[in-house]
């Protein structure tokens, strides 16, 4: 008796045509990962200013897609998988090897440990936030607000002793660097609430739009022409505004807490019987009741 042993044949799975629209925001995240990777590269070879600018470009990158993507209704599980290795990448990897390569490797050993832990904390705090992005238990303000630093603002202020030594500020000590890296560090994995900003909804007036271009230009042209005073400045001011966010939450969070609690009985008084008005208008026997 003879069998036949050819396998059946698979039925074959067809691939439609992928939309524009889900792969314009993933073109935009694979080009921050270029710049991300293209700053290792610059910084191995002691081309920091480029490094930095990468870094810097890298993070304009990873603010426009996830915006491109929400105003195209290109949103994707595998974009959003992407991005977050793109952050870990650009904001993590690449910042600390940038630092050890400026400075932390005079350290040896302990700046290599400053540069792994900086970029560990950034690994865990996307995961993190991809683990509490649905969570149902938070609070509605709670949306307003980072827990801890986000990956790429703690990449652009770990990297302000770098700006101040391009500006020809005396180059700190490669201890208080490691430091610095290690507190940048430590806000990233931290519970402090940061202010983030994405669910307001700001409407301009029409007559405030051509000065808003204008503004944005202008930003833009001053950090084209002045890099390192302008990134110096942002990062000076954004860890200064790091309490105004927790604040603000507390703010919140009392109120919330002011509107859930019943109010509280005056001393001395007795509990009011509640009678639903089903009960109080019944006109049957009182044993029947």
């Amino acid at each position: 008796m003879q069998y036949d042993e050819t396998p059946p044949e698979m039925p074959r799975r067809r691939f439609g045509p992928i939309p524009v629209r889900l792969l314009v925001p993933n073109v935009i995240t694979l080009l921050a990962i270029c710049a991300g990777l293209t700053a290792i590269r610059l910084s191995t070879e002691g081309r920091m200013e480029l490094a930095v600018a990468a870094i810097v470009f890298a993070a304009v990158l990873d603010g426009i897609d996830g915006r491109v993507a929400r105003m195209i209704k290109g949103q994707s599980k595998f974009g959003a998988e992407l991005d977050s290795l793109a952050d870990f990448v650009n904001f993590g990897v690449a910042p600390g090897l940038i630092l050890y390569f400026w400075q932390l490797h005079d350290l040896n050993n302990v700046g290599w440990i400053a540069a792994m832990v900086f970029a560990i904390s950034g690994g865990l705090r996307l995961a993190r936030f991809n683990a509490t992005m649905d969570d149902p238990n938070k609070p509605a303000f709670a949306a307003n607000f980072f827990t801890g630093v986000p990956a790429p603002a703690g990449a652009i202020t770990v990297l302000l002793p770098v700006y101040m030594a391009f500006l020809g500020a005396p180059t700190p000590p490669a201890v208080l660097t490691a430091l610095y890296t290690l507190l940048i560090a430590f806000l990233m994995v931290s519970r402090l609430p940061v202010f983030s900003g994405k669910t307001v909804k700001m409407r301009v007036a029409p007559e405030m739009v051509l000065p808003l271009f204008v503004s944005v230009v202008l930003f833009i042209a001053l950090l084209i022409g002045y890099p390192w005073h302008i990134l110096s400045a942002c990062s000076v001011l954004y860890l200064l505004g790091l309490p105004l966010g927790w604040r603000s939450y507390r703010d919140h969070q009392r109120a919330a807490a002011t509107q859930e609690s019943p109010p509280a009985s005056p001393a001395g008084s007795k509990p009011t019987l509640v009678i639903p008005e089903a009960a109080a208008k019944d006109d049957r026997p009182t044993r029947l009741n």
